[in-house]
């Protein structure tokens, strides 16, 4: 998947934010305890947020061998070479993201809610839940760009109304 460089920018921006914000928590007094965290870990696995860090790593050595590429055109059949083998070792790392995102769930939820909320994702409900959401997220997806292009239109066309009484065409 190609993302645009504005894209790209907005994400390290996020990434830099984030990691500060972590930096922060981490020294925060009252940090829920290692089973606490366990518990959280067991939820964002079984929810299915830890898969949604797979493709980050994808989408950032993309990001990566285009903008090398683009700088040094001569480099693009090594980079293409290099890729793959990084990514090997970047996957790896996924696993950080996962124990962040259990530290921020164990301290944004309960002991009882994360029990509960692991009790959902292991049952036959959760379990289809969690198997629906990529075909759901597309299917929004698709369902929000109609909406929103539908609205988008609806705005205008008030614009164009409001601009209209006052004199002005647009």
């Amino acid at each position: 998947m190609r993302v645009d460089r504005p894209n790209a920018a907005r994400l390290c921006a996020a990434a830099l934010m984030f990691a500060g914000w972590m930096s922060a928590q981490a020294a925060a007094p009252g940090e829920p305890s290692a089973a606490h965290v366990a518990l959280a870990r067991e939820v964002v696995v079984a929810s299915g947020v830890g898969n949604s860090f797979q493709v980050i790593i994808p989408q950032l050595l993309d990001q990566i061998g285009q903008s090398v590429s683009h700088q040094k055109p001569e480099l693009s059949a090594d980079v293409n070479v290099a890729l793959p083998s990084i990514k090997l070792d970047f996957d790896k790392k996924i696993d950080e993201m996962v124990d962040t995102a259990a530290r921020l769930y164990a301290q944004r939820l309960s002991q009882k809610e994360l029990e509960d909320a692991a009790a959902f994702f292991k049952s036959p409900s959760g379990r289809k839940y969690v198997g629906t959401q990529p075909v759901l997220m597309t299917d929004m997806f698709v369902g929000l760009q109609a909406w929103s292009q539908k609205i988008s239109g609806e705005m205008m066309i008030r614009l164009r109304d409001d601009l209209r009484k006052k004199g002005h065409e647009l």
